[in-house]
């Protein structure tokens, strides 16, 4: 379906490819993925994914940063955040920086898909 695209941005190829399985495996289709902001910025640009499931922790430029860019490149970009800490500064940073969601690592595929759904509608 159309409006089931998803670009993966996270400096962890495997957490990525873990990412990849649950969402292909619910239907829905992995466009891209980066493994940095910068990157992720460029992608989202190049390839207008329905949404962007961004790391925190990266090099080069961190998820919040990349999801102010993208946000700023799109305003109503849809954006998922996840990080391996579950600290409250980052998840209301996050919030603040557009994203409609938080996951935590390591990834629980039935709280992966029920955030997508919840954030694609």
């Amino acid at each position: 379906m159309a409006d089931k695209t998803i670009l993966l941005v996270d400096d962890a190829a495997f957490m990525r490819m873990m990412l990849k399985d649950i969402l292909t495996k619910n239907g829905y289709t992995v466009v891209g993925e980066a493994e940095n902001g910068l990157k992720a910025i460029e992608k989202f640009k190049e390839l207008k994914p329905n949404l962007c499931i961004l790391d925190i922790t990266m090099p080069e430029m961190d998820g919040i940063q990349a999801a102010k860019g993208i946000k700023a490149a799109d305003n109503s970009a849809l954006i998922i955040m996840c990080s391996a800490m579950g600290q409250q500064a980052m998840v209301i940073e996050s919030i603040q920086a557009g994203a409609r969601d938080f996951i935590v690592k390591p990834f629980q595929a039935d709280r992966v898909i029920e955030a997508v759904k919840k954030v694609l509608g």
